[in-house]
C-alpha cells in the first residue's frame, strides 16, 4: 500500500516571527506540509488560486486584502482550499461572519498547539472545527433566538462589521478600502450606517464600546467607560483619516 501524501497547507500571517513558529509547528507533523507560507491576503489568495494547496491556515485580520474577503473571493472562483482561521476573538458576531464567509475551521490563539492540529486534521478530512474555548450552543442558540429589541451590534451587515472591526483596530478608510476592494466613498456609506445603528458618531466612541465589549485587540481591560486613557491618539487618528 502506497504511503499517503501529506496534506500541503498555505499558512498565511503578517508577524514573522509567529508564522515562522506555525511553520515549525506544521513541519513537525509528517501528514502535513507546509507548501507556501505569505504575510497578506492578497499574496495569500493567489497562491490558493495558482497552487490550489488543500489547506490554507489564515490569520482573521491579514493585511492588503481583508481575510473575509478573501474567503468571499476564492468561493466566488471557485477555490478548493479548505481555510482554517486564527483569530483572538471568539464573540458571536466574529464566529458567525466567518463560517457565513466559508471558513471551515476556527482556532483561538489563546489555545493550544493541540487545538490546531486537531483543527488541520478535522478541516482536512471534510469536517468543520470551531475551537473548544468558543461556546457554540450558546452562539447559535443565541443566533436562532434573536429578538425585536437585539443588540445593535447584532443589526451590523458583513461589511459593517468587517468595517467595525478594521476601524477600531486603527486602519485608514483609505486602506479598509483597498483591502476591501470598494471605494473609500463606499466605506464612508458603510461607516455612516453602521454609527446609526450603533448610536456612536465618532470613531473614539466606536473604539470604546469595542474596548468595553472586547471586541478588539487593542490594550484597555481595565477601561471603564468614562476614561479615554485606553484609546490612543495614533489609533483615533489613522482611524479618523
Amino acid at each position: 500500500m502506497p504511503d499517503r501524501k501529506p496534506v500541503r497547507l498555505l499558512i498565511a500571517e503578517p508577524q514573522q516571527l509567529l508564522r515562522e513558529a506555525l511553520v515549525a509547528l506544521c513541519e513537525r507533523n509528517p501528514d502535513l506540509e507546509v507548501a507556501d507560507q505569505c504575510a497578506d491576503g492578497g499574496t495569500a489568495l493567489r497562491l490558493m488560486l495558482q497552487k490550489s494547496p488543500e489547506v490554507a491556515l489564515l490569520e482573521l485580520d491579514l493585511p492588503e486584502l481583508h481575510t473575509l474577503e478573501l474567503l468571499n473571493q476564492a468561493r466566488e472562483r471557485n477555490c478548493p482550499t479548505r481555510i482554517v482561521l486564527m483569530t483572538a476573538r471568539s464573540d458571536r458576531k466574529t464566529v458567525i461572519e466567518a463560517l457565513r464567509c466559508g471558513a471551515h475551521g476556527i482556532v483561538l490563539k489563546s489555545g493550544s498547539a493541540r487545538h490546531l492540529m486537531d483543527a488541520l486534521q478535522q478541516v482536512t478530512a471534510g469536517g468543520v472545527y470551531i475551537s473548544p474555548a468558543v461556546e457554540v450552543d450558546k452562539i447559535f442558540a443565541a443566533h436562532r433566538n434573536r429578538k425585536e429589541n437585539e443588540d445593535p451590534f447584532e443589526t451590523l451587515s458583513a461589511r459593517e462589521h468587517q468595517v467595525f472591526t478594521m476601524l477600531v483596530e486603527g486602519h485608514r478608510a483609505k486602506e479598509i478600502a483597498a483591502r476591501l476592494a470598494v471605494s473609500p466613498k463606499t466605506i464612508d456609506t458603510y461607516r455612516a450606517s453602521m454609527m446609526r445603528k450603533l448610536d456612536i458618531h465618532d470613531v473614539a466612541g466606536l473604539v470604546k464600546f469595542a474596548i468595553t465589549r472586547k471586541l478588539t485587540s487593542l490594550p484597555g481591560g481595565e477601561y471603564n467607560g468614562n476614561s479615554s486613557a485606553a484609546v490612543t491618539p495614533h489609533v483615533l487618528a489613522k482611524a479618523a483619516s
